[in-house]
């Protein structure tokens, strides 16, 4: 079986959080409409954001779920939560030190959680 290469987030407006992504990633969608974007990211990864009132089936809340980004060090973690709080994004955590590496969690528009993190090394 392949590998993931398409994360989905369900979205209140297709268009608002393609805004958002688009200042935060630094790239416009590769595709849009009224109910979807779609973000080619470096990675080879797809984002793609549709409107939770069509998707099809209806898909209903199972659980949480985060976005993870990984930064080289602390330094760059530091830099990138000033540059997020800067922007506006709501911080549900501040930088800590986990038994993984320093991070902080950032939201999105719609409440998806943003995880930012410079892993320890072994």
């Amino acid at each position: 079986m392949a590998d993931p290469s398409i994360i989905i987030l369900y979205v209140e407006s297709p268009s608002v959080s393609a805004g958002f992504y688009i200042g935060l990633l630094g790239r416009a969608p590769v595709e849009a409409s009224s109910t979807f974007a779609m973000f080619a990211l470096e990675s080879g990864v797809m984002l793609g954001l549709w409107s939770r009132h069509t998707v099809a089936p209806a898909a209903t809340p199972a659980g949480g779920g985060e976005i993870a980004f990984t930064v080289a060090d602390t330094d760059a973690l530091l830099d990138t939560y000033t540059d997020w709080r800067l922007r506006g994004l709501p911080i549900a955590q501040a930088p800590t030190k986990m038994d993984f590496g320093h991070t902080f969690v950032a939201l999105d528009p719609d409440g998806h959680r943003l995880r930012v993190f410079a892993a320890v090394s072994p």
